[in-house]
């Protein structure tokens, strides 16, 4: 039997990991897209159309291809190889042909069209409006009122874009394990902590070198030697590694990928009625078009870039006066920033990591959780998982009574891809409850210690978390409207706040402690966090925003016009770019966030988000870090609502009015305290 097509016998309906090998996919995947088939002919045999029986019956259609493919896409992003990827690009057309079959179904959408028009008169509450209203414009907004001719060229469209992402995906995976440097002279590595030498070396042994040092672009290898590596040669080579990703004009290039992925979202856009793919996006935002993007971004460079050039100027005067370097290069800055912000605050990443070792910081998360919202998490060995460094967790309410299973995956490996996310392996909907994940690469734990996290470590971690729980403490009708299933610049305002709670003693005193002495991180330490915590910020906003220019230029346009990726890149980036450009170095052909995750036309939602954030975490400033009246506010309007209104009546319920700019502006130190 095919273990994805049974009743799942684990405990809490968890995913059989270990029985499921890579030839159950495809059948399964075909037979569970039959079944969802049956459920839209079972909606259209309907005599008559109604509420219930079309546009509910919709959500729940389809719910085991939901979990298989939601099983087997994690799988691909955490834990890859070569028949993966295989399998994906044969699922991939299938998935897409699926969903094209669905959403350009005359049929069908002349039903829900019906319903749509009696909308007024069905007595719908808040939630089931937004059901309908989201069903109705999702099947315009895919090609519904297209003419046959034109919805076979969307089809087409729609199966090449699924491929050229896989593409895109592939290769920079591919990239990025294909690289590693060894260095063979101590001499190259003294100036890194103890743990990071000690981790290179581990590095190399598993590599076959053994009494040499190694270091990968995964990012606990390649962050601290450009942080802590005196070399500047060493620095150079794995800046320029990391730099020219995908861009090298080989098997791996993207370049073409990138020109093939934004010509079909044009020609796709255009063919539904919208002027560019930025458009498209941007009609289901909270910032509604392009020209609205383009303001509160501008808006933000014209506060950021003066502090930024400012900050500039002190670091290479700085570099100047230490090392008699007469132009800091790129590949300097965070070598040369990590110097100064110690000479400024006496603090470091190795001075705070011995407080953050993994287990506890976990710990330190689920407290801090459980101060907030009532849950607890107790880690569950009968909960088969993919890997062995995987982690499953019971999660229950405040009244002792299951909430959701909890998958935590925290170290670098050669299947999964770089960074950080949240996921689910099972939507929330009514009383079925979620399965949740997040995923990182934080550094490994050595033979002599355990995984000790820089302090950015800990605040991604909480950072996801703040994801997870938007999925955990979900509590919709549907699932379509559950979780994180909000407007995209919406759906970082649970993550981002939660960073908030690393900066504060009463969190930290939770979990901070000294991994030998266990001694409490001292309130002078995290009074110099505090302070750090505006470092650079010019700078740092200043990056941000260079990245969602980028992305809205791509994405604003007919796409005709960029010849050159590396032309194109270089002229958005002038604007922003106050350090020398390097020739050769290219970032778009590794921005995954736009050419293989959601965040095309959406990467400005982490500083849209991030005036949410503060300007919400202001009143539990007010009220109290662990207030619960508070956190029982943020959790029934924000966490546990998902999507089922709109995010800004959902804001407003929780804070009493709109977001104001001023929170981020005195936060980010990009203004006086005094604001009026």
């Amino acid at each position: 039997m095919n273990p994805l097509l049974v009743k799942f016998d684990n405990p809490f309906d968890t995913a059989p990991f270990d029985k499921i090998e890579s030839l159950h996919f495809l059948p399964a995947i075909q037979e569970a897209i039959k079944l969802a088939k049956d459920d839209v002919e079972k909606i259209k045999k309907n005599p008559i159309p109604t509420f219930s029986n079309t546009i509910e019956a919709l959500d729940q259609s389809g719910k085991l291809l939901g979990r298989i493919t939601s099983i087997f896409f994690n799988l691909n992003s955490a834990e890859t190889n070569d028949e993966i990827q295989k399998l994906a690009r044969e699922i991939s057309p299938l998935l897409t042909a699926h969903s094209n079959d669905i959403l350009l179904d005359q049929d069908l959408f002349q039903r829900i069209s019906q319903v749509f028009e009696q909308k007024d008169k069905l007595n719908l509450n808040p939630e089931e409006t937004t059901l309908l209203e989201k069903t109705y414009k999702s099947f315009v907004r895919n090609g519904a009122k297209l003419s046959s001719e034109q919805a076979s060229n969307l089809r087409k469209i729609d199966q090449e874009l699924a491929q050229a992402s896989l593409k895109f995906g592939e290769n920079v995976l591919a990239e990025t394990n294909k690289f590693i440097h060894f260095e063979k002279e101590e001499s190259a590595i003294d100036s890194l902590p103890e743990g990071i030498q000690e981790a290179a070396a581990q590095l190399a042994e598993e590599k076959g070198q053994p009494g040499n040092w190694a270091f990968s672009l995964d990012y606990p290898s390649y962050i601290p030697a450009m942080t802590y590596a005196k070399n500047r040669e060493l620095r150079k080579t794995l800046f320029m590694a990391s730099s020219t990703k995908c861009a090298k004009g080989d098997e791996l290039d993207n370049q073409e990928v990138i020109k093939e992925i934004l010509r079909l979202r044009f020609e796709r856009a255009t063919l539904l009625g919208y002027k560019s793919h930025s458009d498209f996006i941007l009609e289901e935002r909270m910032a509604k078009s392009p020209s609205q993007v383009m303001e509160f971004l501008e808006s933000l460079l014209e506060k950021a870039k003066p502090k930024a050039i400012q900050e500039i100027k002190e670091l290479e005067e700085f570099a100047k006066k230490i090392d008699g370097i007469e132009k800091i290069e790129k590949w300097d800055f965070a070598y040369y920033s990590e110097l100064l912000k110690k000479e400024k605050y006496a603090l470091d990443d190795e001075l705070l990591r011995p407080y953050f070792q993994l287990e506890k910081v976990i710990n330190g998360v689920f407290q801090t959780a459980e101060k907030l919202f009532g849950i607890t998490f107790s880690p569950d060995t009968n909960i088969p998982t993919y890997h062995k460094d995987v982690t499953a967790y019971e999660v229950k309410d405040r009244d002792g009574k299951h909430l959701a299973v909890f998958y935590a995956d925290f170290f670098p490996r050669a299947g999964k891809r770089n960074g950080a996310w949240m996921t689910s392996f099972k939507g929330q909907s009514g009383i079925e409850r979620p399965h949740v994940s997040i995923v990182c690469n934080f550094t490994k734990p050595t033979k002599s210690k355990p995984s000790l996290l820089t302090f950015n470590e800990v605040t991604t971690l909480f950072h996801e978390f703040g994801h997870a729980l938007h999925g955990l403490l979900a509590n919709g009708k549907y699932e379509s409207l559950s979780g994180t299933s909000v407007f995209w610049d919406f759906v970082e305002l649970p993550s981002q706040i939660f960073e908030n709670w690393c900066y504060e003693k009463e969190c930290l005193d939770l979990f901070a402690s000294h991994f030998i002495t266990g001694e409490k991180i001292p309130e002078e330490l995290i009074e110099k966090i505090k302070k750090a915590s505006n470092f650079q910020q010019g700078y740092q906003t200043l990056r941000q925003l260079s990245f969602a220019l980028l992305d809205m230029a791509y994405h604003s346009q007919d796409p005709k016009s960029i010849t050159s990726v590396f032309d194109f890149e270089r002229d958005i980036m002038k604007q922003t770019d106050l350090l020398p450009k390097v020739s050769g170095t290219l970032m778009s052909t590794s921005f995954s966030h736009i050419f293989q995750g959601g965040y095309a036309s959406g990467y400005y939602s982490y500083k849209w988000a991030e005036v949410l954030d503060a300007d919400a975490f202001e009143l539990f400033q007010e009220k109290g870090v662990f207030d619960a009246e508070t956190a029982q506010s943020f959790q029934e309007h924000i966490l546990s609502a998902g999507g089922r209104e709109h995010p800004e009546v959902l804001y407003k319920r929780f804070r009493g009015r709109s977001p104001k700019q001023d929170a981020l502006l005195k936060r980010s130190g990009l203004v006086s305290e005094n604001l009026n």
